[in-house]
This record gives C-alpha cells, sequence and structure tokens, in this order.
C-alpha cells in the first residue's frame, strides 16, 4: 500500500465537504477509553453500545446502516441528510481522517493513503474550500487528548506484554525446554479477533474493555487507573502459579489480552507477536 506522510505545515484541503462519504465503508477501532466516550455521547451504557454497535467485543465500531458512496454500508452512528450521531464522541480515526497516524522510533508521522489526496474522490468539491496545514486540522478536530490516549493505550499493551516476557524469561519456563509459548504467541497474533476473544475470555475481555473507571475527562488518567486495575488483575490470578504449564498458560493468556488491545488502537497483531518472539529469543542467545 503506497503512503503519503506529512508534515504539521503541509498545506492540504482538509476541510469536510460534509457529503458523508468518509462515513461509509470504513474500519473504525475503538480503545477502551474512546469507547467510553462514544457511549457516553451516545447516552447509554458501554455494555449496550457494544451489543448494539460494535464488532469484536467492543473494539471496532460496526458499519451496518444504510449504503450510500459506493454503495458502501455505512457506520452504525451515521445518520443519512444529518451526519454523525456522536460528533462530539467521534475517536481519534474520526477525527483524523482522511489522515492516518503513526509511531515509528518514537516519532508521530501523519499520513494518508496513496500519492493523491483521498478526499478528491469521494469529496471532490474540497478543492474549493479554505485550505489548513495539518497541525490546523489536528487542533481543529479537539485531537489532542485522543492523541494522549493512543499512547497511552500503547503504553499499557506494552506493559501487558512485559508480563508475558516475565512469565516466559523470568521464571524458568525459557530454561526449561518449553517450544510451546512462542509457537502460541505467533498463533495468537494470526488469529480473529473473535477467536482471540475466546481464547482471553469473558472475565479478561471485560477487563479490558469495560474497566469500572467512571471519571472520563482526563485519558491519562482513564489509562492509569486502567493500568493499575489490569496489573492488579495479573498479579492475582499469576501470583501464585507453581507448575511450568500454568506459567505457560498464563504468559499465552496475558499476551492475547496485549494483541487484542493492540487493534483497539489499529495496530498489526501479526506483526507485534512476531517481533515480540524475535525479542523473546534473543534475550536467550
Amino acid at each position: 500500500m503506497i503512503t503519503t506522510k506529512l508534515n504539521l505545515e503541509d498545506k492540504l484541503p482538509l476541510t469536510c465537504s460534509r457529503t458523508g462519504t468518509c462515513c461509509h465503508g470504513k474500519t473504525v477501532w475503538l480503545n477502551p477509553w474512546e469507547l467510553a466516550l462514544i457511549s457516553r455521547e451516545k447516552k447509554i451504557s458501554r455494555t449496550d453500545f457494544i451489543e448494539q454497535f460494535c464488532d469484536f467485543g467492543g473494539i471496532k465500531l460496526k458499519f451496518e446502516g444504510e449504503k450510500g458512496w459506493k454503495d458502501l454500508k455505512s457506520c452504525s452512528q451515521y445518520i443519512p441528510n444529518f451526519g454523525c450521531s456522536v460528533h462530539l464522541g467521534r475517536p481519534l480515526a474520526c477525527r483524523l481522517y482522511p489522515l492516518g497516524r503513526q509511531i515509528q522510533s518514537e516519532k508521530v508521522h501523519y499520513i494518508h493513503e496513496g500519492k493523491e489526496f483521498p478526499c478528491l474522490e469521494g469529496c471532490p468539491e474540497v478543492v474549493n474550500l479554505p485550505f489548513m496545514t495539518v497541525g490546523e486540522y489536528i487542533q481543529d478536530q479537539s485531537a489532542g487528548e485522543f492523541e494522549k490516549s493512543q499512547d497511552n493505550h500503547l503504553e499499557l499493551m506494552q506493559q501487558l506484554a512485559n508480563i508475558a516476557f516475565e512469565l516466559f524469561l523470568d521464571t524458568g519456563l525459557a530454561q526449561s525446554g518449553d517450544t510451546e509459548t512462542l509457537n502460541e504467541w505467533i498463533k495468537l497474533g494470526e488469529i480473529t479477533p473473535d477467536e482471540l476473544n475466546v481464547r482471553i475470555g469473558k472475565d479478561w475481555l471485560n477487563a479490558l474493555v469495560l474497566p469500572e473507571i467512571e471519571s472520563l475527562e482526563n485519558p491519562t488518567q482513564f489509562t492509569n487507573q486502567h493500568t493499575q486495575l489490569l496489573l492488579a488483575k495479573a498479579q492475582e490470578q499469576f501470583g501464585t502459579l507453581i507448575t511450568f504449564e500454568e506459567v505457560k498458560n498464563a504468559s499465552v493468556l496475558i499476551m492475547g489480552v496485549a494483541l487484542q488491545l493492540s487493534r483497539s488502537f489499529g495496530a498489526d497483531p501479526k506483526s507485534l507477536s512476531i517481533h515480540w518472539v524475535e525479542a523473546a529469543k534473543s534475550h536467550l542467545q
């Protein structure tokens, strides 16, 4: 896939023409904070929002609405001739569109797919609207707190993966001749989100997607509380393991939780699982 990297100073037709083409046929992931916000904006519980409007246990918005642009189905939150029904609670993917956000070597890059600006096909009239810089657009979309949330969840994902590493490397499991744990990590990155939810189990899925946190105003505070809840749960469940089989199962389970979380902010679980397996192997050399 060809992508174009952008600088914050680049000027583009980043003003919405409000025709709704961007609300059709897309993939929109939700991290736990975004799920909480969009549910609040919808004025229903997170559990009800998941049941009605999400796939994969609450990490992806359904696109099962009326067909529109290019005969593609619309987002579950899109209302024809009106627009987004949860606009104030919309997630980062919607706030940045048509831009994407990548982090490479701890540096943030903004991109769009293809060589041509994506909106020109669906909304060619945007070229007649005022141009904005990428930086101005991010500020105009109030995306700053949502970017913090994505970065915070990236850190949480790594902390969960670190537990899987510790269980494998620091308990004697790796030195025991175990050959199954790392193979299971790879498999976790290859299976579907629904299959991974089954591997994780409802208890851990709820802890991941539906943390009992009421304060939503500060994404960093939310993720910090979520981190503490998940780490406490891991300590309670994994703190008294005895056999290598129990340790292996715990390492695979928490790695599955980390990989499912990675999906909620658009990361690629397969690439991550391969990367983490190679990292674990490097510690054994």
